[in-house]
């Protein structure tokens, strides 16, 4: 069970006992058919809200995660936990990956639920058709890492095949490519060429201000990987969603 700030701080019961229930039958029936390698998928929202940054792979349990999304985070959390359960106690070379915030085509558009490059995205799209200003939520000024889904499928699969550390790996873009939300919209402005008015609501919550996460350990592996850069992959994105707008989930 996923989906974005707002729906995180609607519902942080049920995405604690989604992904709790989740997290146990997936690992818990792999490991009574025999299954050699999972890999699951956390986040970086899972990591403590008063940190040091960069944050890297060591210190997802040095504290409590932001309040706007404790039930998903903590949830999260314990799938890391359990992996190391099953390694000590049965040999299972289960892992994890955390990626940072993920876009592409096939994403849940959806304005209300879903991630913030999405969600824009589809905003945009529906401002401009009506001659409408885009209201983004929030003043702009959060940061975030944004990572192409087609570049992490691709790692997704180097994890399957190569990587073999129970300790989980942080799958993102470098630091310097950290963009703003502001930034993150003007690239969603540029790709759509949206010519109206760009609109920040304040009054809507910012949500964690940053979680600049460190890829050292993937660069370790892999120092050559090529990421699709940003402006990009949100025009494939965005052309994406134009083209299969009466289909894309939203």
């Amino acid at each position: 069970m996923v989906g974005g700030l707002f729906r995180n701080m609607r519902l942080n019961l049920d995405f604690w006992r989604c992904n709790v229930f989740i997290n146990d039958n997936v690992l818990e029936a792999a490991h009574e058919v025999g299954v050699v390698k999972v890999v699951s998928c956390l986040s970086t929202c899972i990591f403590p809200d008063k940190t040091t940054y960069p944050i890297n792979e060591t210190m997802i349990h040095n504290g409590p995660p932001h309040d706007s999304n404790f039930g998903y985070a903590y949830a999260k959390r314990m799938i890391d936990v359990q992996n190391r359960g099953y390694f000590l106690q049965h040999g299972r070379r289960y892992t994890a990956v955390i990626p940072t915030n993920v876009f592409g085509p096939h994403d849940n558009f959806n304005i209300e639920d879903g991630h913030v490059l999405p969600g824009l995205i589809h905003k945009a799209y529906i401002a401009q058709k009506e001659g409408a200003p885009l209201t983004v939520w929030g003043s702009g000024r959060p940061r975030r890492q944004f990572i192409y889904s087609l570049d992490l499928a691709r790692l997704f699969l180097w994890v399957l095949r190569d990587y073999e550390e129970v300790e989980p790996i942080i799958l993102s873009v470098g630091e310097e490519d950290e963009l703003s939300i502001k930034e993150a919209a003007e690239g969603v402005v540029e790709a759509l060429q949206f010519k109206g008015e760009v609109i920040y609501d304040s009054s809507k919550a910012d949500g964690q201000f940053k979680k600049t996460a460190s890829n050292d350990k993937l660069r370790r592996y892999l120092p050559d990987f090529k990421f699709t850069p940003f402006h990009i992959a949100i025009k494939e994105t965005c052309d994406w969603f134009v083209a299969n707008y009466d289909t894309a989930r939203k």
